[in-house]
């Protein structure tokens, strides 16, 4: 959630980076509409109730017609006061839900652009394999193999669901383990959230209300099913001022996720967009001053995960049109899946500054006799299982069907080097 206060001293800077995002400057303006009535409502009432306590200090001391006039006018003073009061009311909340659905200011280094082609490629690691057989997609791979059950994952649940199978299911449980051992080692504290979130958790980390049509909803509890470790994770340290020392907090957590994927299809055959999926994540409570360094420092841990698998992969820093709502800067991580010759992203890894930390309340106070501020929070994949068993099945596949193993993944597979 941005800043009023931001919004107020320099309206035409939001409302430039509004349209830089792409969304509708309608929502700026009725904040602006919505702010203006609401501060002179404010400003009337305040004054109204200086001059009611005023008065009646002075009523005890009048006598007769005087003292009957000026009841009769603070009567009156009361009622306008009462009228007042309700406007407001609704005005704040009209302000409130303009700032939740008003989406984050990008960062100056952001490029400016209307959708993923306005994307910057700024890494390219590994060069890409070349076969000399045709190369299978993932797909086939499982089914060949059988360990990834399809039919079976729909006669479950529906279309977008699957089974992992055997070698299938111990290869992505060893990623999972790799994952949360390599983050240990990186300097995350490991925990385990509840999956399932309440609104003030998905309000904090910006999914509602925008995204309420991509997540999983149960309306009798009113609880959602996480879309992503970050939510529960981010909402750890909802309504809390935390002690300077403690910054940076850093957080890594294993989740199975959910999305709906509203307006889009599901792969119809593969696992590469999915309804359920596993999920490693990493989260950073950081001082505002070095946010933008803890960002690129988050990128080299996501990284990491994706060196040590030795897939090809490229980073892409995400314009203004393809950023997330939340997030002020982001970068993506990409892996090559040969089978379809296609880029698939497996980590996001953004910097959302003060606008988590705004809406869930998420501050820390400089020095004990100073006023606490709002800390910035960062996210990042570390990495997404679906998306990375494609590269790994499509990498790592051989001309007699197996697949081999990642080295790195072996000892977690009890030494096992090849799936077949």
């Amino acid at each position: 959630m941005l800043d009023a206060n931001l919004i107020r001293d320099d309206p035409e800077k939001v409302r430039r980076a509004i349209i830089d995002r792409c969304y509708d400057v309608s929502i700026l303006d009725g904040f602006l509409a919505a702010d203006g009535e609401w501060r002179q409502a404010v400003d009337r009432t305040n004054r109204l109730k200086q001059e009611r306590n005023r008065v009646s200090h002075q009523i005890p001391g009048l006598s007769g017609e005087e003292k009957t006039a000026k009841i009769e006018e603070m009567r009156q003073v009361s009622e306008e006061i009462k009228t007042l009061d309700g406007r407001i009311s609704e005005l704040d909340s009209s302000r409130r839900e303009a700032l939740l659905n008003m989406p984050n200011l990008p960062h100056y280094s952001v490029p400016v652009g209307a959708d993923e082609n306005g994307n910057i490629i700024s890494k390219t690691c590994m060069k890409e394999r070349d076969f000399d057989f045709e190369a299978k997609e993932h797909f086939e791979i499982g089914e060949d193999l059988d360990i990834i059950d399809f039919v079976r994952g729909a006669k479950v649940a529906g279309s977008g669901f699957y089974v992992l199978k055997g070698d299938g299911a111990r290869l992505e449980r060893a990623l999972i383990n790799f994952m949360l051992d390599l983050h240990h080692q990186q300097g995350y504290r490991e925990v385990f959230p509840p999956i399932i979130v309440n609104d003030e958790s998905v309000i904090g980390t910006g999914q509602l209300p925008k995204m309420a049509d991509d997540m999983y909803h149960m309306e009798k509890d009113g609880l959602w099913l996480n879309p992503t470790a970050e939510v529960p994770v981010t909402n750890l340290h909802r309504d809390e001022i935390l002690d300077a020392s403690e910054l940076p907090l850093l957080y890594t957590a294993y989740l199975p996720s959910f999305r709906r994927e509203a307006g889009r299809h599901s792969d119809t055959r593969g696992i590469a967009r999915v309804h359920q999926f596993n999920k490693v994540e990493m989260v950073k409570f950081v001082r505002p001053e070095g946010s933008f360094d803890e960002l690129e420092s988050l990128l080299l841990d996501a990284e990491t995960v994706i060196k040590a698998l030795e897939l090809p992969y490229r980073v892409l820093l995400l314009c203004t049109g393809d950023m997330s709502f939340h997030a002020s800067k982001c970068y993506d991580i990409e892996l090559h899946a040969p089978g379809g010759d296609r880029w698939l992203e497996t980590s996001s890894c953004s910097n959302f500054t003060d606008f988590q930390a705004r809406r869930a309340m998420v501050k820390y106070r400089p020095e004990p006799h100073l006023k606490s501020e709002f800390v910035h929070t960062l996210n990042g994949s570390g990495v997404a299982l679906p998306r990375t068993m494609v590269a790994i099945l499509e990498n790592y596949q051989n001309e007699d069907g197996t697949v081999t193993v990642p080295e790195v993944l072996r000892p977690y597979m009890q030494g096992q080097r090849t799936i077949g």
